[in-house]
């Protein structure tokens, strides 16, 4: 299933986003705001840009079918392997996003790009779930569940920029 979001940093530049989104102490802070637990995260340099992974528990925010499945809780690793800046200061990463133990995946692409004075941030990818009859069921609420994330991570960012 495609997954589609974006959301806008406001006026806030790329780099300042970008900086807020590579820090250890902001991703740790946005997890645990929006119910993670067990909360680990690294940020790496790498080219000029940075590999970011958090590692989470995670409220299973899902309907009773899925929960059926998952559990209260998922755990969920997320990777982020951010490029150098473009020539136009904009970046892209590759994110990978795993639900641990569970056939559960998006994989996409997260870009940061001027807009209008601030930064607008896109991601764009491809969640799967391997689960014979009911995966393509499953799909649209592990969708829905990244969506709200990422919302979550942009609107705490906004207010911390």
């Amino acid at each position: 299933m495609k997954l589609n979001d974006s959301h806008s940093y406001g006026a806030a530049d790329i780099d300042a986003v970008y900086s807020l989104i590579t820090s250890e102490e902001f991703r740790t802070e946005a997890a645990e705001d929006s119910g993670g637990t067990d909360v680990d995260i690294t940020v790496e340099e790498s080219d000029g840009g940075h590999i970011v992974t958090i590692v989470r528990t995670q409220p299973a925010d899902m309907p009773d079918f899925v929960k059926k499945l998952t559990g209260d809780t998922v755990k969920v690793k997320q990777t982020e392997q951010w490029a150098a800046a473009d020539a136009d200061g904009n970046r892209t990463a590759d994110v990978k996003v795993s639900i641990i133990g569970q056939p559960a995946e998006m994989v996409g692409t997260a870009v940061l790009s001027a807009d209008g004075g601030g930064t607008a941030f896109s991601l764009d990818g491809d969640v799967k779930v391997s689960i014979p009859f009911i995966g393509k069921k499953v799909e649209p609420e592990v969708a829905k569940a990244i969506k709200a994330s990422l919302k979550h991570e942009v609107e705490l960012g906004t207010s911390r920029l």
